[in-house]
């Protein structure tokens, strides 16, 4: 770790890239570093390659050349594509002149993010906010020492400007940190010295 920061090249490495024999090795790469994100992220791995190779070719696949492309089962295609339009980022669609489905992938990247972390992390965040807020009032009624009272306060209101954050991005695909700046304390940025 530096001095100014994280130092991203101590970070440990992910997964090995799962390469197919039929993929140029800069494909692979990028394929596998999308599938790194993902599964940081709590993802399954393999989503983030199947949306990637979808994504960096620009065109339809069938679940059967995403299963050659990739070196991945037919069913492990299925589960993958079926969570992945779950989720919004792949669409299924038809060809004309083939019977077979074809999937491509989400290209606006703002409303994909905004799309997964409304499903999943807005509904986390709230949560949070809502437990804290119960803990304030209950924290309140029992007599608990200013002190003490004032550090959940501070939680609480932690929470609820991640949420508003939330809110605005989801709204604006633009991030507000100054409420969550506000509750730290910490307004104004200050110069380290």
């Amino acid at each position: 770790m530096s001095s100014k920061g994280y130092n991203w090249s101590d970070a440990p490495r992910m997964a090995a890239p799962e390469t197919s024999p039929g993929l140029p090795r800069w494909e692979s790469l990028a394929i596998d570093a999308v599938g790194n994100v993902i599964e940081f992220w709590g993802f399954k791995h393999n989503q983030g390659r199947v949306w990637a190779v979808l994504y960096l070719r620009g065109v339809s696949m069938t679940a059967t050349q995403l299963e050659e492309e990739l070196g991945l089962s037919k069913g492990a295609v299925s589960m993958l594509v079926r969570d992945l339009e779950r989720w919004g980022v792949v669409v299924r669609i038809r060809q004309p002149g083939t019977g077979a489905w074809h999937f491509r992938a989400e290209t606006d990247l703002v409303r994909m993010v905004s799309r997964v972390i409304q499903e999943r992390e807005s509904a986390f965040i709230s949560r949070i906010h809502s437990d804290l807020e119960e803990a304030r009032r209950l924290a309140s009624a029992s007599g608990v020492g200013k002190e003490r009272l004032a550090r959940l306060e501070k939680l609480t209101a932690l929470a609820a400007g991640a949420e508003r954050a939330f809110r605005i991005f989801l709204r604006t695909a633009r991030v507000d940190l100054s409420s969550l700046l506000a509750a730290l304390g910490e307004g104004k940025l200050r110069p380290r010295g």
